[in-house]
Order: structure tokens, then sequence, then C-alpha cells
């Protein structure tokens, strides 16, 4: 079987990756290197087939820990994805984001370095996922392209693109064979309640205020999750080496449209018995410090040299979103209650 290491597999994106590959490929076996923070959750992962997902719970920054899992899996490929990715707790807590973003991507590169030396081993490649909030802020016209200057306005975006350009340096210094990936905006199952949807969903079900920054005006582009996988996927087998590959979603949508057509499905699959609508519950807080007001992923290279294109519509994605956080009330309870950080660390 080939063996990848996927680091970060037990967060939104990589646990998504991480049951795509299960399902599509028998074999592959995936080590999943995870630290469980506070939005790595084992529940993601745990009913998988145990021949093909091996799960070590540890840090991308030990790395003695690194080196020892490449001496015993010999990995064909090593996919990035650990990372501290929310904003706000970047802006009240930099250093955790320079250590696991920057810190904890050279430990990985060198180690990748060393066992590609060693190996000559053709096939390996070192896939490193980042985001489109590299490149800054958009005004009302344009998109992002792979060749668009960096220009971070957060701390964890600052991060992220200090992690990139060392991907890149490994490859042109060090001939490490690397690819890059910049995606949009992601939504889907398994998503932290902390980020937009899932928090408009869960409030919505709670009866909360459904908080909005500013007047709701900032722009993403949204990528359903599996989309995004399915993506990753292709630039792994596809993609050309030291190449960069921005992933879009081509759903530019208001932050405050995404909230209202959360309501308007919602009120739709569940509706309240006082008949009221959800959006009622919307709200609007001062806007956070440095928040970018519009991003937008040009995803015509992908198209052009891979042929890869999303298959989900906003439409069609939100409301397979929403159909699943009301089918999983049990995962998102467990982390409202905590439960599921007690669990992992054996306290029930």
């Amino acid at each position: 079987m080939k063996s990848i290491l996927v680091t970060g597999g037990c967060g939104f994106i990589g646990s998504n990756f991480i049951r795509y590959i299960v399902e599509k490929e028998e074999t592959i076996q995936i080590v999943n290197l995870d630290k469980l923070t506070y939005a790595g959750n084992i529940a993601n992962v745990n009913d998988l087939v145990k021949s093909q997902h091996i799960f070590i719970q540890g840090d991308i920054c030990d790395s003695d820990l690194v080196q020892s899992l490449f001496k015993k899996y010999e990995f064909d490929s090593v996919i990035h994805f650990a990372a501290e990715s929310h904003v706000d707790r970047s802006i009240d807590g930099p250093s955790e984001f320079i250590q696991t973003n920057i810190v904890g991507t050279l430990n990985l590169l060198e180690h990748s370095r060393q066992f590609f030396s060693k190996t000559k081993n053709e096939n390996f490649k070192f896939l490193h996922v980042s985001t489109d909030e590299v490149y800054g802020s958009l005004g009302d016209e344009g998109k992002f392209l792979e060749t668009t200057s960096y220009d971070p306005s957060s701390p964890y975006s600052a991060s992220k693109a200090g992690s990139d350009h060392l991907v890149r340096a490994w490859n042109r210094t060090y001939d490490l064979p690397t690819l890059i990936t910049n995606c949009s905006n992601n939504y889907g199952p398994y998503q932290f309640p902390e980020k937009l949807i899932p928090l408009m969903i869960i409030n919505s079900l709670n009866n909360l205020e459904l908080p909005v920054y500013g007047k709701g005006n900032n722009v993403r582009d949204w990528l359903y999750v599996t989309d995004h996988c399915d993506a990753i996927w292709s630039v792994l087998n596809k993609g050309s080496i030291g190449q960069t590959y921005n992933i879009g979603g081509n759903n530019e949508i208001k932050n405050i449209n995404v909230v209202r057509t959360i309501c308007d499905l919602l009120d739709e699959l569940l509706p309240k018995e006082n008949h009221e609508s959800y959006s009622e519950l919307i709200s609007f807080v001062t806007d956070r410090p440095g928040h970018d007001f519009r991003y937008a992923i040009d995803a015509k290279k992908i198209k052009k040299e891979i042929g890869w294109i999303p298959k989900e519509s906003f439409e069609s994605g939100i409301r397979k979103t929403i159909k699943w956080y009301l089918k999983n009330k049990l995962w998102w309870k467990a982390i409202q209650d905590n439960t599921y950080r007690q669990e992992r660390l054996g306290v029930v």
C-alpha cells in the first residue's frame, strides 16, 4: 500500500480529505498526525477502517516524532493541513500561530528533505495546503492569481504566508518536490462551530443571536469541502512540481447573504413552531481589526492544467451542509459542552 502522511487530519478539511481518500482509494494507507488542539476532533475519523487509517497524536513541531514516522512508514507523500486557522484567535494570541504554522512547517520540510535525499523516491511529493488570505484584500474588482503579491492582514494570514514562502524555498534551494494550494473559504460537514456557517446554523437551532461583523458586506468565495479534497488529490497526482494552484468555488457571496440563505433554508427544513423566520435572529456587531473586505479566487490555472472544476454550487453545497448539521446534533453538541475533549483525554 502507498503510505501518505496527513497532518492535521482530525481537523475540518483534513478529516474530510481522509474520508474522501479512504472511500476512493483502497490501496492507500494514511498516517494521520494531529496534536488534537481544540479544533482537532478524533470523532471526525474514528469510524474509519483501521487498516487504512492510522492515528498518531502528536505535534508537527516534535522533530523526533516526525523523524520516527518517516523512518517507520517511508511516506510516498506528505499532505500538510495542520495549522492554527482562526483569525480572531490569531489576533488574541499570535505566538501559537507562528509556532505551528511556520516552525511546524519548517520541521516537516526538513524531515521531508532528509528522507527524500536518502531514499531518492522519485514519487515523493510534499503538498502544502494554504489559504487565499495570504494575498490580502481585494476591492470591488479583480481576483487573486497565483502570481498575486502577498499582502497578509492578520497574524494568521501572515503565518500562512511565511509557511508558503518556506515551502517554495525548499523546492528552489533543495529540489524538494513540493506543491502549494491556496484555497478560498471552505464549508461543509465537520467544520468547527466557531466558523461562520456552522456558527449560524447552530445558533439558529439554539434560538441565539446570529452575529454578523459590520454590515455583512464582506465578500468571500465559498468552496464546498469535498470539492476542495478532490482538487487537492488532483493536484497531488497531476500538478507540476514547484507550482502553486489556486482552488476556488466560483461562489462570491456577501456574508450577510450567506447568513440569510442559511435562515431561508432552515425556515424550509425546520420551520419554527411560531412561524417566525430565523432571519429575525440576525444582529450586527463591531467589525474586527484587519478584516479583509473581499476575497476572490481565479482558478483558471487548475482548470487548464489539471482539468479540475468544483462540482457543487453554493446552493447545493449549503443545503447538504445544513442537512448534515441537522442530522449530527450529537457531534456539535459534544463540542459545545466540551465532552469531545474529555473523551479523547480519557476523562469519560
